[in-house]
């Protein structure tokens, strides 16, 4: 009997069960993920760029810092020095996150993936694995790279150090935060199934539904808007926490995981239930 005989429900023999067979399929997401070339330039994009768009921008506010109203340095205090690239770095990251599945509906190699293992839950659940770590090195490496670069330039003006646990849990939260947005960004790519569609979706909820929120008169308008995924999320990159944010900064990362967890159950759900 071939794997595409096999009922859906079942396990495909040369997946193997249980937890060889999934370590199997996280090797070979891994290296199917490394065989697609937007992967590299989309990393690529999203660490160079970042880090030197941070440097360049961070740079300017060094030689500028006399002229510099209170907001912006203050801003700078709480968000950090890797900032600028951090804010860069969401887009070719959620790009990358919807390029890791609609990819592979473009082009048909889903159905092989799904023949060679017919229970769909793992395959999502290995895809999601692999690009979570790589999205959370990707993070990890723009802000331990950019912080020491950002730090030269500034000096005293912004007395940060890696020491200080805010900032060394701001700095470990921009991996954590991209991590878990392209998580996002995945899943939407999951349930949607199409690349421009899946951006467009993307950037309706983040852009804006963020930013509209906002605008939304009273409490009710605030708490929506402190609950949106990115505006919540992002607070865990923050180095200290304002008055006026209603949630820490681990809340708010939380959150982000909440929202993320709900779409990738709901992605399971349909992926189970849809024809390829």
């Amino acid at each position: 009997m071939t794997a595409a005989t096999l009922h859906p429900g079942t396990a495909a023999p040369a997946s193997g069960p249980g937890l060889a067979g999934f370590r199997r399929l996280l090797r070979s997401e891994w290296t199917k993920i490394w065989s697609v070339r937007s992967t590299a330039w989309s990393l690529a994009i999203l660490v160079i760029g970042g880090i030197g768009l941070n440097a360049l921008l961070v740079g300017l506010m060094a030689a500028h810092w006399n002229t510099l109203s209170a907001a912006d340095r203050q801003a700078v205090t709480v968000r950090g020095v890797f900032g600028p690239g951090l804010t860069f770095a969401q887009l070719p990251l959620c790009v990358l996150g919807v390029l890791v599945i609609t990819g592979e509906y473009s082009t048909g190699m889903i159905r092989s993936s799904l023949l060679a293992v017919p229970r769909r839950t793992p395959v999502l659940a290995a895809k999601a694995a692999v690009f979570g770590v790589v999205a959370l090195a990707a993070g990890g490496l723009l802000a331990f790279v950019s912080f020491p670069i950002a730090r030269a330039m500034l000096g005293s003006r912004v007395p940060e150090s890696l020491g200080d646990p805010a900032t060394l849990r701001a700095a470990v939260g921009v991996g954590l935060y991209l991590a878990v947005l392209g998580l996002f960004s995945f899943a939407v790519g999951v349930m949607v199934r199409h690349t421009a569609a899946a951006i467009t979706a993307i950037i309706v909820i983040f852009v804006v539904f963020g930013d509209l929120s906002q605008l939304l008169p009273g409490t009710v308008g605030r708490h929506i808007n402190a609950y949106m995924p990115a505006n919540a999320g992002i607070l865990v990159t923050h180095v200290r926490q304002q008055a006026a944010d209603l949630l820490s900064p681990w809340q708010g990362f939380g959150v982000l995981c909440l929202w993320t967890a709900v779409l990738l159950a709901a992605a399971g759900f349909l992926l189970a239930r849809r024809d390829v």
